[in-house]
């Protein structure tokens, strides 16, 4: 039996049981802007020709280097973003509860996060950041105005969850605590510790309770940094189940900075990551996806399987966020960790494809007529 024919049959069991789900999310928001950078333009409104590559726009870029230039940035649409609400709104059309934590808009949520503000429970500590993802064909480059994301601090987030005894009722009666973007929160290591230190301890335990940790792109940290950071996600194994999730790129880099050098980007290579990070943090998963697969380790074993890549996307920004939120799904369900890298790499090949989050329905329907 294929990975996909189990993961549908492992879904299809016990998908009912995602409504009973209580997810907690933070602590980021940003407000995201999709563009296309325009090579040529032949008329107004959107009669132009995009750049059809990154390394195209690049040298667009570099050419100016000593004198100037002009680039267009074609507004496609507004949307919701930052990993955390990404993830949360994926989460959502799965199904779960969810409760987000993060900067969604000072006094009022800002109008980007209404549908999301209408589904979940919603706590805002600041005002969204914003950015700029420049998309072409082969990748994107996300350009962050992040200045709000520094008031996201210890002390602002218990306060805005009703003070420690909120802040505590919150965890106690989640199935995941997702804790995402620690690169773009400058003291997302400080909550961490906080929460490890301070909050979490007199918190009952949940049986299957997830904690997941997302980095979102560390290369503008240090190493010192990051292995700190890695070293305070790894404490909640005291407290529940430590899942850290990485693109390629954030595997590397976190390869590198844990000293093990680095490895090819084939599943052998993607194998070995897995394993070697998460025996050197001695956590409960690791789990590293590439746009064309995906690998995960467990102390059970390691597991590898291929993804739906599609050479065009409708859309990129997110997709990695959708990942998250569909092998997180599978662990709350109980799934097998090789059908959790399949419902993962389908709510990403799903929303790429489509610009929309699936229900665990759509995922199964994607299943059965992948080919």
């Amino acid at each position: 039996m294929d990975f996909k024919t189990r993961t549908i049959q492992e879904l299809r069991s016990r998908r009912g049981d995602i409504t009973a789900k209580q997810c907690l999310a933070g602590f980021d928001g940003f407000v995201d802007t999709i563009v296309a950078p325009v090579a040529q333009r032949a008329g107004q409104g959107d009669n132009f020709t995009p750049f059809a590559s990154l390394a195209d726009f690049g040298q667009r870029i570099v050419g100016a280097a000593g004198k100037s230039t002009n680039i267009e940035l074609y507004p496609r649409f507004d949307k919701l973003g930052g990993n955390g609400p990404i993830m949360a709104n994926a989460l959502l059309a799965h199904g779960a509860q969810v409760t987000y934590v993060g900067a969604l808009g000072r006094g009022a949520v800002h109008p980007v996060f209404a549908p999301l503000a209408r589904r979940a429970r919603v706590v805002s500590i600041t005002d969204a950041a914003h950015t700029i993802a420049v998309e072409c064909p082969d990748g994107k480059i996300m350009l962050g105005l992040m200045r709000s994301l520094d008031e996201v601090t210890p002390e602002s987030v218990t306060n805005a969850m009703g003070g420690v005894d909120g802040y505590r009722a919150a965890l106690a009666g989640a199935d995941l605590v997702a804790l995402v973007n620690w690169t773009m929160l400058p003291h997302m290591t400080a909550i961490l510790a906080d929460l490890v230190a301070r909050i979490l301890p007199p918190v009952p335990v949940r049986a299957g309770r997830i904690f997941f940790f997302d980095l979102c792109d560390p290369e503008k940290r240090s190493a010192a940094d990051l292995v700190y950071a890695l070293e305070t996600m790894a404490k909640f194994e005291q407290f529940g189940r430590v899942t850290l999730g990485l693109n390629l790129k954030e595997g590397q880099q976190v390869f590198a900075a844990l000293g093990f050098g680095a490895t090819s980007e084939t599943e052998a290579g993607l194998r070995e990551m897995c394993v070697k990070i998460r025996q050197r943090l001695d956590v409960s998963t690791v789990v590293i996806h590439p746009r064309e697969s995906a690998a995960c380790a467990t102390r059970d074993g390691v597991w590898w399987v291929p993804g739906p890549f599609v050479a065009q996307p409708l859309i990129t920004t997110g997709a990695g966020d959708h990942f998250n939120a569909g092998f997180t799904t599978g662990q709350m369900l109980g799934l097998s960790p090789e059908s959790c890298l399949g419902t993962g790499v389908c709510t990403s090949g799903h929303y790429v494809r489509t610009a929309a989050s699936p229900s665990l329905a759509d995922l199964e329907t994607f299943l059965a007529n992948w080919r």
